[in-house]
């Protein structure tokens, strides 16, 4: 697993290096022309022609199709959506746009809210995919016909491919949670925090040939992050989403199934929110979540809830 991510990192380096040989030919021709020669005019026809030939090729490059996700437009442009059950993913990483000169930051997108008197939950599991409580979840989400989103971590993507390529195949939405979820590393400095993403990035293209648009930031953003952190993901087109109900399945008391769902019951309230984005962890030692998991979905079904999974136009409140 480890030879295909390092085969993705050689093949970055080497966009680099052949990225800065078209600066150093664009400065050699600039000089050229301010220098001028006999030669001259045919030069700049080359240029522009070449230039041409480069922008004919970006065009007619074929992003990929499927019904069971939507391929955001090179600019952008096509992500104000009305389905919650299709996930967003990016053919081009975050060096490509750039090396393509193509957009890196999104368009304003007004999240979108369900009609009056309908209500939206997302179920999200954080810090997979492991190899036996994802199997798991997704086995019941499939007999439930419920789609859920899947923020993962790129070790343990390494670890476990076939269980990402299967969130994937069948329709779910997935997440980028940073690489190893090591806070001292994550966040040492806004860009440390972004090398993490664009690495884990890297690594969901390599086996499914798309990368999320969505982040989670390891331990949610409250406490961690300041005006930096929120400027540089939005540069870089990332929508963050933490969550406003969660199962707490991951706190020291690790609480049972009937806990968890009694934990989302206390939450809820007498006014429950009409959108829900819901945290859940997939991870080694999750097996009471997996058995709170179809009690979960019932609960939200017997409200009423509509079942999505977290796109840029999610709302985040």
């Amino acid at each position: 697993m480890k030879k295909i991510y390092e085969r993705k990192k050689i093949f970055t380096k080497e966009r680099m290096i052949r990225l800065r040989k078209i600066i150093y030919l664009a400065l050699a021709l600039v000089i050229l022309l301010l220098v001028g020669s006999c030669g001259g005019e045919k030069t700049t026809e080359d240029a522009e022609k070449n230039s041409e030939n480069v922008e004919e090729n970006s065009e007619n490059e074929k992003l990929p199709q499927s019904d069971k996700y939507v391929t955001a437009a090179k600019d952008f442009s096509n992500l104000q959506l009305d389905d919650i059950t299709k996930p967003v993913y990016d053919a081009y990483g975050v060096w490509d746009r750039q090396e393509k000169n193509l957009p890196m930051s999104l368009p304003e997108i007004t999240p979108f809210q369900p009609a009056d008197g309908e209500q939206n939950v997302y179920l999200t599991f954080d810090d997979g995919p492991d190899d036996k409580n994802t199997p798991a979840i997704l086995d019941i989400l499939k007999n439930e016909n419920v789609p859920a989103t899947f923020y993962v971590l790129g070790e343990m993507v390494e670890k476990n491919p076939d269980v990402l390529k299967r969130i994937f195949d069948e329709g779910h939405a997935i997440g980028n949670h940073s690489y190893n979820h090591v806070y001292k590393e994550v966040y040492a400095s806004p860009w440390a925090y972004m090398e993490q993403f664009i690495k884990t990035d890297e690594i969901i293209m390599a086996y499914v040939g798309v990368r999320p648009l969505i982040t989670r930031a390891p331990g949610g953003t409250a406490g961690a992050f300041d005006a930096n952190y929120w400027e540089m993901i939005k540069s870089m087109g990332y929508v963050e989403h933490d969550w406003n109900i969660a199962t707490q399945d991951s706190t020291s008391q690790r609480p049972n199934a009937s806990t968890q769902i009694n934990n989302i019951l206390r939450q809820l309230g007498q006014n429950p929110p009409r959108n829900v984005i819901l945290l859940m962890h997939s991870n080694a030692d999750k097996e009471e979540t997996v058995k709170a998991l179809p009690e979960i979905i019932k609960l939200f079904k017997d409200w009423g809830y509509q079942f999505g999974v977290v796109t840029p136009m999610t709302p985040r409140e």
